[in-house]
């Protein structure tokens, strides 16, 4: 246990450079609270206990603004940065270094039984306020942008944007940097500047056509 509380604290001192100290982050840091109650809630629920467990992960809840169903497996150095709001449902499985944002859901699409939650691959970023939906696989090293809704699986080392999520980017290795959300590809606003361009010279090609007509209806 004590192993643990200290890889949470090296994670989060390396992931959030607003951390001072070890006591802040003891005391003040919900997403840390969070994920050492959903540790001991899932021993719970692996042990059948499952009223136990969910009143662990309940009682979570009201002090974090975090739910994380007790079900949930997570895996090492999980990083829930600020916290409020995120959801994380029964039969999600999330991978090693794993970064996700306020806001995020890991959710079903319906009232589907068994695998019903998408799993989240080793080194994946979740941008704020993302919805990755459904029985899926996130990639290792994959980035999902700021309120993308992803339904469908992603492939490693890809970066995914939009409503549904597009994969605008795929690496043939390991990214170093982290998610930047403020340079984050934008699909429908690059195909919007094409259209764009594309109409200026359309406009031009005519303005060209019909200087040469007249040119030539004044030479005839």
């Amino acid at each position: 246990m004590f192993r643990t509380i200290k890889e949470q604290i090296d994670t989060i001192f390396r992931e959030d450079p607003a951390a001072k100290s070890v006591l802040e982050i003891l005391l003040c840091y919900p997403g840390f609270h969070a994920i050492l109650l959903h540790r001991l809630a899932h021993k719970l629920y692996c042990k059948r206990w499952m009223l136990l467990a969910r009143l662990v992960s309940q009682f979570s809840r009201a002090v974090t603004g975090i739910e994380i169903h007790p079900g949930a497996k997570i895996g090492r150095r999980f990083f829930i940065d600020h916290g409020m709001g995120v959801v994380i449902g029964e039969t999600a499985e999330i991978g090693d270094d794993v970064l996700i944002y306020q806001g995020v859901t890991l959710g079903g699409t319906g009232k589907e039984k068994g695998k019903r939650h998408p799993t989240l691959g080793n080194h994946v970023v979740v941008g704020t306020g993302a919805k990755v939906l459904g029985n899926i696989r996130i990639g290792n090293y994959v980035k999902i942008g700021a309120g993308s809704v992803v339904i469908h699986s992603v492939p490693d080392h890809s970066t995914v944007v939009g409503i549904p999520g597009k994969v605008v980017r795929v690496r043939g290795e390991a990214p170093e940097e982290t998610l930047d959300h403020g340079r984050l590809p934008d699909p429908e606003g690059q195909a919007i500047e094409d259209l764009t361009r594309r109409v200026e010279q359309l406009e031009q090609q005519i303005q060209s056509l019909l200087a040469a007509r007249v040119e030539q209806e004044k030479a005839s």
